[in-house]
């Protein structure tokens, strides 16, 4: 019987010693971070970390915190190191509680350090934290990181839920990648295609509740571009305009708005049209020892505006819209590979869709790309076709005072 019992009494042993809490950490002894700026350190070699860290006390609804809290919803730290974790760890000389990051939307990189020590510690660093969720956005500004975080904007309570709502519905104007941590060092250990991330700044585009009647009193966070690196380093940068072009290959939009002039006799007078459906497809291929691509773009849009007087049939006006919608984005596609091309910076990721393609091949060329890619054909066919039952068979705006 005595043996009988020996299992049984180890496992209850066993059960006891796991139902321990040792190492656990009260929510209420953690500064949860929201969003993070790195900057350049007043002194070479350093860094500077500004975490944005929420006031649990003080984030309720909506509208603001409650009588008994402070009235600010976040807390703005700032710290400098040799290294991105001795900066996180000098936090500890003044924050009450321990940094954790399993909470932050956002990692906003300064433009000086991005462009002069690279974003290689940036990578290694984040990537390596478990606390971090890969899902984090990653963005460049031209401003200062720690600006970007202690700027309060938007709708939300806290700073950091505002950018991160921001790149969830930046597909309403696509001016803008979306790029996450998991996104970047895919990229950044890719030998072919380059780190691209969105450009974030801020601008006084808001009206203060001060001052009602001032517009543009308020500082607000907004998308601005794309950032581009060449290895580890910041190369340059595309407007919104430009980005347009770019986004067709890094993250295709769900939706875009197209605004095209009436005629070129008539540029203020113009038509907007909303694509609903596409197909974009690039297609690598090997001719005599070089590399080339044909890019396919099929789209389907919606006419939302009509701002062109004309007497001209329902066929004709759709036919003269399809062939500027055409125009206009084989031009702004053409615009991105020119651009990558003349920077010999493959930011649109056309050596790993070739290296998928002819994998051997890749392998003999991919130490010469950035020479092979400047001089690489590139074929664009766009098709356009107008599937809206808004068109009118009789223009909304009259060609001539004597039609109405």
């Amino acid at each position: 019987m005595h043996k009988q019992w020996t299992i049984p009494f180890l496992l209850i042993l066993c059960v006891f010693g796991l139902s321990g809490c040792t190492g656990a950490v009260d929510i209420n002894d953690l500064a949860m971070v929201m969003a993070v700026g790195l900057d350049k350190g007043d002194t070479p070699g350093t860094v500077t970390v500004t975490a944005q860290i929420a006031r649990p006390s003080d984030v309720v609804g909506q509208t603001g915190a409650p009588a008994a809290g402070t009235g600010e919803p976040i807390w703005t730290a700032t710290a400098t190191g040799r290294s991105i974790f001795e900066a996180i760890r000098n936090l500890g000389r003044y924050s009450s509680r321990r940094v954790y990051w399993g909470h932050n939307k956002v990692i906003v990189i300064g433009e000086d350090l991005a462009r002069d020590e690279g974003i290689n510690d940036v990578v290694d660093f984040f990537s390596r934290n478990h606390e971090l969720r890969m899902r984090t956005w990653v963005v460049v500004t031209p401003d200062k990181a720690s600006q970007i975080v202690a700027t309060k904007t938007g709708l939300e309570v806290v700073p950091g839920n505002s950018i991160d709502k921001l790149f969830h519905f930046s597909d309403l104007v696509a001016e803008a990648p979306k790029i996450d941590l998991r996104t970047m060092q895919a990229s950044y250990l890719s030998d072919g295609s380059e780190v691209v991330l969105p450009v974030v700044q801020t601008r006084l585009r808001g009206v203060s509740t001060d001052n009602p009647k001032e517009f543009g009193s308020t500082p607000q966070v907004e998308l601005s571009g794309t950032a581009y690196f060449e290895k580890d380093k910041l190369k340059g940068t595309l407007n919104p305009d430009d980005t347009e072009g770019l986004m067709w290959f890094v993250d295709p939009p769900k939706t875009r708005v197209v605004v095209i002039p009436c005629s070129s006799s008539n540029p203020n007078q113009t038509a907007t049209l909303e694509i609903r459906h596409y197909k974009f497809k690039v297609v690598p291929q090997y001719v005599q020892g070089r590399p080339a691509f044909r890019i396919q773009l099929n789209v389907e849009c919606n006419l939302v505006e009509l701002d062109c007087p004309t007497k001209q049939s329902h066929q004709q006006v759709m036919k003269a819209l399809e062939a500027s919608v055409e125009a206009n984005l084989k031009k702004e596609i053409s615009d991105a590979i020119e651009a990558s091309k003349t920077n010999k910076v493959d930011f649109l990721g056309l050596g790993s869709r070739f290296q998928d393609r002819y994998p051997a091949e890749w392998q003999r060329i991919k130490s010469n790309w950035p020479e092979l890619l400047s001089t690489a054909k590139v074929n664009i066919d766009v098709s356009a076709h107008i599937r809206s039952p808004v068109l009118l068979s009789t223009p909304t705006v009259p060609d001539s005072a004597g039609d109405r």
